[in-house]
């Protein structure tokens, strides 16, 4: 089974292409998503004891539990490199099991090839745990458009993020396939076709090695083998 990263600065279009290889029957998790539902209740109170204010209660949920109130989250942070090194802490194990609950799953039906949704893949050093990495791409003025139009998003806020973020011409580097979003929807859902095309002859040239030894799922077996020590 080949595990292929999804990946993107913000405003690079990285939601379109998630939709488009989705609506192709590519199995697919997120990492943000992982987050955001993890937030809604499951590791709040932990958060909470370790950022106190940082959480408000879950309305939604009935039950009077607690959910991240990511503003006051950020606030808390307030920029402080060893305090997201903190957060990440707590986050990043419980995100990394999901995906390989994912995973796992996906291996056990039979799945050729998944995707996972990573926005900060490199950043992260991610892309050592997958067999091919997708990158979404645009211009830096159809970005930059882009990130400006979203609510509450200013020139400040942007720069900050951009700062966070590996330049996209480093990304390019990086990557195995490149999808361009500054094209017609039309066109980017061809260069995603063509994207799947390659990840699945790349798959099946894996399914005629089943010994390799160098696989992603091999590397994220060890990985999930040093979080459980």
């Amino acid at each position: 089974m080949l595990i292929a990263g999804l990946t993107g600065s913000i405003a690079m279009g990285k939601s379109t292409v998630a939709d488009m290889i989705a609506a192709n029957g590519i199995p697919m998790i997120s990492a943000d998503q992982i987050v955001h539902d993890l937030y809604d209740g499951p590791i709040a109170a932990d958060i909470e004891a370790a950022f106190p204010g940082s959480t408000k209660p879950n309305d939604s949920s009935g039950d009077h539990k607690l959910s991240v109130d990511r503003q006051a989250l950020m606030k808390s942070l307030n920029g402080q490199p060893e305090l997201f090194k903190k957060l990440e802490a707590i986050i990043h194990p419980l995100v990394r099991k999901e995906e390989w609950a994912f995973i796992e799953k996906q291996k056990n039906l039979g799945a050729e090839l998944i995707l996972i949704e990573i926005p900060l893949l490199f950043e992260t050093g991610a892309e050592a745990l997958m067999d091919m990495v997708i990158l979404a791409s645009a211009t830096s003025e159809d970005q930059r458009r882009r990130a400006l139009a979203r609510p509450g998003m200013t020139e400040e806020k942007l720069d900050l993020i951009l700062k966070k973020q590996l330049p996209d011409h480093i990304k390019r580097e990086k990557a195995d396939l490149i999808i361009n979003t500054s094209l017609s929807l039309e066109e980017t859902d061809e260069e995603v076709k063509n994207a799947i095309t390659a990840m699945k002859s790349r798959a099946q040239q894996m399914a005629n090695k089943p010994d390799n030894k160098d696989s992603a799922y091999q590397r994220w077996a060890a990985e999930m083998a040093n979080l459980t020590e």
